[in-house]
């Protein structure tokens, strides 16, 4: 029965499973060499024997050799496969970023929009203010001229009739002069 931690481990890459193969294909051979030998050295003489081991002595260094090889490459297959496991975090944490920024800057437009016409709307309120202080203004100027002017008028009416009185006191007529 297949354990938790054996159920959910990853498949194993291509290159990993033709090292197992490889690995098992020499251990194999290395089992067949071995019963080859036992029965070389028993019909053999002892120079037979001497080259036998020493194809068993190559044998087992080529095997060393791929072992090490073996667990250097997957040593490297895990260290590719972390690295990509963190650049695959590094970019989801880059995107989150990107699409925070992107939303933050949507709304700074947004408030600074709000602001602008604010103050639009402030601005056309103090503009219409000032168009009617203007014209109450400009209406009160006018309304104060006619007094001033009818005032003027009454009083230039006045002081015509008081002259025109004083010149006949003298005998004088405004008409002559």
């Amino acid at each position: 029965m297949k354990t938790n931690k054996q159920k959910t481990k990853k498949a194993p890459s291509g290159l990993y499973v033709q090292c197992l193969h490889a690995l098992r294909r020499v251990q194999s051979d290395r089992a067949d060499l071995r019963r080859r030998l036992i029965a070389v050295l028993a019909f053999q003489s002892e120079s037979a024997m001497k080259s036998v081991i020493a194809d068993a002595n190559v044998i087992l260094d080529l095997s060393r050799q791929y072992k090490t090889m073996q667990t250097e490459l997957t040593n490297k297959v895990k260290k590719l496969e972390q690295e990509v496991s963190q650049l695959k975090e590094d970019l989801v944490l880059s995107q989150e970023e990107l699409s925070k920024e992107k939303s933050e800057r949507k709304q700074g437009e947004k408030e600074k929009d709000a602001i602008i016409a604010d103050l639009r709307q402030k601005l056309d309120n103090m503009e219409s203010d000032y168009e009617k202080i203007l014209h109450e203004t400009l209406d009160s100027l006018s309304s104060q001229l006619s007094a001033t002017r009818q005032g003027w008028k009454d009083e230039s009416a006045t002081l015509h009739q008081k002259y025109k009185e004083l010149l006949s006191e003298f005998g004088l007529n405004a008409l002559d002069l």
